[in-house]
């Protein structure tokens, strides 16, 4: 999956939060995140909403809702439930969820559904 096909498949199923993600559906999505609150904080800057940061909240609103969905999909991939992700909230939790997401998914069915069939090009 490339940077495009992950944000395409990351809004259509902006509220999906059963099944599988793969690795490169979740770090993409991940980058595409990153950037938009650059370019929002870029904006604020330019627009002189340095104060309020509007344009970097507006991008945060929109992708909060895809960005938890796609990292519940990933957990679920490595067989973990996606409320694992309240570990967020704390210091050590981040580092705990980062490693998560970086480990590979399950390579035989699991109580989140069947394994990601990656296509051969």
């Amino acid at each position: 999956m490339n940077f495009t096909q992950s944000i395409e498949v990351c809004f259509k199923k902006f509220s999906v939060f059963d099944g599988r993600a793969r690795k490169s559906e979740f770090w993409w999505f991940q980058l595409f995140c990153i950037i938009a609150q650059i370019v929002g904080g870029v904006l604020d800057q330019l627009f002189g909403y340095t104060e309020t940061g509007a344009f970097e909240w507006v991008a945060y609103i929109i992708i909060l809702l895809p960005s938890l969905a796609v990292g519940a999909r990933r957990l679920h991939d490595t067989g973990r439930s996606g409320w694992w992700q309240l570990l967020y909230l704390t210091i050590i939790g981040v580092i705990v969820l980062i490693v998560w997401w970086v480990a590979d998914g399950e390579k035989k069915n699991n109580k989140f559904g069947q394994p990601i069939k990656i296509k051969k090009s």
